[in-house]
């Protein structure tokens, strides 16, 4: 609660700050900008709902992910093609490397209604839908085709419903794919059993936490950026990611051993604040979701096809890339789907997906 109620005073901050000196960054919530020369500032509610053509509005596109990073490319792509098909109408900007903040900062001042898009995965998701948080389990789904299957059920749109009307969290879309994560160490990882007192960085949520547990590490969490210094400083024993970070990242210069074991899929979700979202006319609001869906969907089909570019490079600079079998990290995690409560849902969503266990 102090943490909620900490962002919606920095969010109200922001907010009268960026009104008067234009921050970088963050903008104004509900009043849209207007184009230069109309001096006269557009009222937040009539002007967003009539939808005047002289009315600019403005969206900041956050991801902690460097900017040569797939997902980042492929927001810039959302981003072009927004601000061409709007006429300039709805005005996107990519801002990479965790400029605006920390994730879950970010996320609860999109809630208070800034302009801001937040890059997400289920985990945090998860962390206002409880059930949401399933899509990031280990060994849930083994491709991207199954994860946008997901996404497609009536149990994924009445998450989306929770989000929106429990906590004000408006899905874009959640068909971006980063593929699959794997273990980068210094020491080969064949069996969970290899992975006893390796101290490897993983999302700081339950489901990525509890299943590195059970696959024998020790989770650690910590901001993407500080991951490079924690393994060279030895604070770290590793990561695991997939190969569209680790690559840009240079994680390849400070661990000589990738293990592929595909526990995660990295589905990624753009999200904003409901409040925001509401403000814009009906016809960007469709802009903005459409594009949002298909961007993701054209450019899922790039990413295994860099990633195997990246792992290609990373092993010409010397990394070792070993494939374990993953049936016994599999078995590692199966007790972990009981212990969070999600064996039940599971058998339902792979119902809904004609997916057998």
């Amino acid at each position: 609660m102090r943490k909620k109620a900490l962002a919606a005073l920095l969010a109200a901050a922001m907010l009268a700050v960026t009104g008067c000196s234009g921050m970088p960054g963050m903008g104004t919530t509900n009043a849209p900008a207007t184009k230069a020369g109309d001096e006269k500032a557009a009222d937040a509610g009539s002007e967003a709902n009539v939808g005047s053509n002289d009315t600019v509005y403005e969206l900041k596109i956050h991801t902690s992910q460097t900017e040569q990073a797939l997902i980042t490319r492929n927001y810039q792509k959302l981003a072009d093609t927004v601000n061409e098909k709007s006429d300039g109408r709805l005005s996107v900007k990519v801002f990479p490397a965790g400029q605006l903040g920390a994730d879950e900062d970010v996320i609860e001042q999109a809630i208070q209604g800034v302009n801001v898009a937040v890059n997400t995965d289920a985990a945090r998701m998860g962390q206002y839908v409880k059930d949401f948080s399933i899509f990031m389990m280990a060994y849930f789904v083994d491709n991207y085709d199954e994860g946008y299957a997901v996404t497609q059920t009536e149990t994924f749109k009445n998450w989306e419903k929770e989000l929106e009307e429990k906590h004000g969290i408006k899905i874009l879309s959640f068909s971006f794919y980063d593929g699959p994560r794997h273990f980068m160490t210094n020491k080969p990882i064949n069996t969970p059993d290899d992975l006893k007192g390796q101290r490897i960085r993983t999302i700081g949520q339950e489901v990525c936490t509890e299943s590195l547990a059970a696959m024998g590490a020790t989770p650690i969490s910590m901001s993407w950026g500080e991951v490079y210094n924690g393994i060279q400083s030895k604070a770290l024993d590793g990561c695991e990611a997939q190969n569209t970070s680790t690559f840009p990242s240079k994680i390849y210069e400070v661990c000589n051993t990738q293990s592929k074991t595909g526990h995660f899929q990295l589905m990624q979700g753009l999200i904003c604040g409901k409040k925001w979202f509401d403000s814009l006319p009906e016809d960007l609001q469709t802009l903005l979701t459409e594009t949002a869906q298909e961007i993701g969907k054209e450019t899922a089909a790039d990413v295994m096809k860099e990633a195997d570019e990246a792992e290609q490079q990373m092993k010409d600079a010397g990394l070792t890339v070993i494939e374990p079998d993953v049936q016994p990290f599999k078995d590692a995690v199966e007790p972990v789907y009981e212990k969070l409560g999600f064996a039940e849902l599971r058998q339902q969503i792979y119902k809904e997906i004609g997916k057998t266990e």
